[in-house]
């Protein structure tokens, strides 16, 4: 820092051009995804009526995108590159009638300070294209070439002189995960417009444009990968303020992941987590629960009323009357599932209701809040249809799958044991069926070690005694207990559940030695291009886990086998929930592949809060947890048990 008598003129100096492009970039460009959009926002905005993407290395070797849009001249080739150019602002009151959107004149100038450019251009009407190249923002080239109408631009080795930027890329998967999140969002909000995508020389999508009435429906489908038939209901509502329309898919095409979530502000795709609020709030509890709904709706509002220009990126927009945009959103998707009777087969009663308060204030809505023009929509589902004898049966979803808990191998293993019934803990008023007893084997069972390594505060001396016939209770389907010397032991057995199936997950992939049980009708997935490159990725780490699949390029995954402790029936649910947890996973924590697949398949697999455990299934959970690397602490680094001492009882009830 600098001291009073040390201040002298000249310390304030304007950054030189190259510096303050960069440091643009950092703002605009900040992954490949990030460049693909602003270029294929640049090509829609040109009037393109197809736009070809080329990918190389999820972007980080190519992003090319070729459109046959309007072009440019020479002069207005090389003055794109430019910071603060552009065709679409020429005043400050232009800002408040914005339909573009690539307008902030910083895209080709960010891209071309970290990356090689080239760019061929050519209008209708001349007789040569211009060929543009830029090197890390310096200007290499200006030459006549031959092109047709339209612009290409080739982005090759981006971030080629920021090391820094590029060694904080994550894997090929995640990238191209998001590159493909940009391309589907541009590619839905103009289905007149024809697209396609190549990576690594492998065609992932070809679209044809459609302007018929079916077209959002029919983009949405193949975007999606088909089975949407049947399962879409259209939305339209049209004030004099605020109009929205689109598409909203039936709740059991619900996905456990938000990716097939779209709403567009005047064609521009944005993340609003009001909006998916609000949403999310109008299906209720037609959606089944910790999942979420498709759709693609199109707000169109007076650009005077909402500001698009709040973030680098130009994902996020405010608007001046938040509250009123909220309800009128909830309200006509509301309207709507209830006139497309999309929750006909659900019951209200058996899940519950709706997600949590949303975010920056936004109340639900209330009398005198109403959007004008829009009437709340009421929805109630019909009776449950009768057998004949007066009573009513409803469709109760499936409840969560059973596990197994398994000890192994060895002379001293354990013998699995038996599914225990999953009984719910909401309270309704659906009559419920009880579930008979679990039939537990009678099988010896081994003491539990009675001192153990270094353990955290609070369990360090447990002094636990060989008793064979030590008893654990159960408290609300989710603590275990049992008296130990120095008072009383608690285990968590969700988290305990989950230490065990971590380190026997990574013992298994490290040994190679997994049981497998193959499937007498194998089964076909249909993944999205992103999903099947993370697959690819881990697709070994699984084969260790017990999964036997046919992977081959441009035809649907076969599944073979799963892992031996998969229940029947649930082996497709299994995979889709490992690798929606994998991804939760890979954007939050730093782990090897192989930790991430184990904490991955532990957190699916793990007994849910509730599961009711037998004297024998207790037992034997805290003897695998004992017997265990770390039996202190999950994956995640929380508590397995803690002790409560006599002391602590004692003063509870010590006289005052």
């Amino acid at each position: 820092m600098l001291t009073p008598d040390a201040a002298t003129d000249g310390l304030i100096q304007a950054l030189p051009d190259t510096l303050a492009s960069k440091i643009a970039a950092g703002e605009v460009v900040q992954r490949p995804a990030n460049a693909l959009k602003e270029l294929i926002e640049n090509a829609l905005d040109a009037g393109a009526g197809s736009v070809d993407v080329v990918l190389k290395r999820a972007g980080s070797e190519l992003i090319q995108v070729t459109d046959d849009g309007c072009g440019m001249g020479p002069a207005d080739a090389v003055a794109s590159f430019g910071r603060h150019a552009t065709s679409k602002l020429r005043r400050f009151e232009d800002l408040e009638r914005l339909r573009t959107l690539g307008f902030r004149g910083e895209a080709l100038a960010s891209i071309a300070s970290v990356a090689q450019v080239e760019l061929k251009t050519r209008r209708r009407g001349d007789e040569a294209a211009v060929c543009v190249r830029v090197d890390g923002g310096d200007l290499e080239d200006v030459t006549p070439c031959a092109a047709p109408v339209g612009t290409c631009v080739a982005v090759k080795n981006l971030f080629f002189n920021v090391p820094a930027r590029r060694a904080f890329l994550k894997s090929p998967a995640t990238e191209f995960k998001h590159l493909v999140e940009a391309f589907q969002a541009l590619a839905l909000s103009h289905p007149s417009v024809a697209f396609s995508l190549v990576h690594d020389d492998n065609e992932v999508w070809r679209l044809p444009a459609s302007d018929g009435p079916d077209a959002l429906a029919d983009r949405l489908d193949a975007l999606a990968g088909g089975g949407l038939v049947g399962k879409l209901v259209e939305v339209e509502e049209t004030t004099s303020y605020l109009s929205v329309s689109g598409l909203v898919a039936s709740p059991d095409r619900a996905r456990k992941s938000r990716g097939e979530q779209y709403v567009f502000i005047n064609g521009r795709f944005v993340k609003s987590r009001q909006l998916d609020h609000a949403v999310a709030g109008a299906y209720g509890a037609l959606l089944p629960e910790r999942q979420h709904a498709l759709y693609a709706l199109f707000l169109d509002v007076d650009p005077r009323h909402v500001d698009v220009n709040v973030h680098p990126t130009k994902t996020e927009v405010k608007f001046d009357d938040d509250r009123g945009v909220y309800s009128f959103v909830k309200a006509v998707v509301k309207r709507s599932l209830a006139e497309g009777g999309l929750g006909l087969a659900f019951d209200p009663r058996a899940r519950r209701v709706g997600p949590a308060p949303p975010a920056s204030g936004v109340e639900s809505v209330g009398p005198g809040t109403e959007a004008e023009g829009v009437d709340r929509p009421s929805f109630a589902p019909p009776p449950a249809p009768s057998n004949g004898d007066g009573a009513s049966h409803s469709h109760v979803p499936p409840s969560a799958p059973t596990f197994r808990l398994e000890a192994g191998s060895g002379p001293d293993a354990m013998p699995p044991l038996p599914d225990a019934p999953v009984r719910p803990t909401d309270h309704t008023d659906e009559p419920r069926v009880p579930a008979p007893p679990p039939v537990v084997p009678e099988a010896p069972v081994g003491p539990i070690p009675s001192r153990l390594g270094p353990a955290p505060e609070g369990v360090d001396d447990l002094e636990l005694d060989d008793d064979p016939d030590r008893t654990f209770w159960q408290l609300h389907g989710r603590y275990l207990l049992s008296p130990v010397r120095s008072g009383l032991l608690v285990v968590d057995q969700r988290a305990a559940h989950e230490r065990i199936l971590y380190e026997r997950a990574l013992s298994t992939m490290a040994s190679g030695m997994a049981a497998s049980q193959q499937l007498l009708f194998p089964f076909t997935v249909d993944l999205g291009p992103a999903d099947r490159e993370l697959l690819a990725e881990i697709l070994s780490d699984l084969g260790a886990l017990g999964f036997e699949m046919e992977f081959k390029e441009g035809k649907p995954i076969l599944v073979r086998g799963v892992p031996a402790d998969v229940t029947l029936g649930d082996e497709r649910e299994v995979l889709d929930d490992l690798l929606a947890q994998f991804r939760r996973n890979r954007r939050s924590l730093r782990l090897s592949a192989r930790e991430n697949l184990a904490r991955s398949m532990a957190a699916r697999s793990a007994i849910r809060p509730g599961h009711v455990l037998g004297p024998t299934e207790a037992r034997l959970l805290v003897d695998q947890l004992f017997g265990c690397d770390d039996p202190f602490s999950d994956p995640a680094g929380r508590p397995t048990m803690t002790r409560v001492t006599m002391e602590e009882v004692e003063r509870r009830f010590r006289p005052r």
